[in-house]
């Protein structure tokens, strides 16, 4: 097993290959790996000249790890300025299917970059029931952007809880609501023929 410096020169080496290589090795080192990297983070985040780069592979590493440090600091990356640092922590919690992560993926919904916003929704249904509460106030008071993240989500993870939302989205003045809590609807089994006269 290659040693925690060894992985970190991989990780920070400027060639790709053999940073994604590196990424999930550092899963092997169980809690002193999440360690080692959350002080990398930390003193990445610190230094105003750090190369988002480098973060964004310390990110990639800890997707990789099953600990809530791990999902902790992928959370905190979701507040990133950098919307590739963003999306990485979206990836990352997608990977983790933390019920901690729901509310920040919920929030994340509305991110104004549309792939950090499509990659939360992503994450979301990754995390599948735990997701469901968070997911109808979406649907219920968000944006309509994160509206129609919520009403997909709600359709690809088919709690029966959402069925009485996906009607009322039925009703929602928008093609894509409507297709998707139909969708949703089509893949519980509940037939619009059944509600409708």
């Amino acid at each position: 097993m290659e040693t925690l410096q060894t992985l970190f020169e991989q990780l920070f080496s400027g060639d790709e290959e053999q940073a994604e290589a590196a990424a999930p090795a550092f899963a092997a080192h169980g809690l002193a790996a999440v360690k080692a990297l959350r002080e990398h983070w930390q003193r990445e985040n610190e230094d105003a000249s750090s190369a988002v780069d480098r973060r964004w592979w310390i990110l990639r590493a800890l997707a990789e790890i099953d600990d809530p440090q791990a999902v902790e600091i992928l959370i905190e990356a979701l507040q990133s300025p950098d919307p590739s640092l963003r999306q990485c922590a979206a990836l990352g919690l997608a990977r983790q299917r933390s019920p901690r992560a729901v509310p920040a993926l919920s929030a994340a919904l509305d991110d104004p970059d549309t792939l950090c916003a499509d990659l939360a929704r992503e994450a979301l249904i990754a995390a599948g029931e735990p997701a469901v509460p968070k997911l109808l106030e979406v649907l219920e008071s968000g944006s309509h952007p994160a509206r129609i993240r919520a009403v997909r989500a709600l359709a690809y993870i088919g709690d029966r809880r959402a069925i009485p939302a996906l009607f009322r989205a039925l009703e929602a003045d928008s093609t894509l609501m409507e297709y998707w809590a139909s969708e949703g609807l089509d893949r519980m089994g509940v037939g619009m023929s059944f509600f409708k006269p």
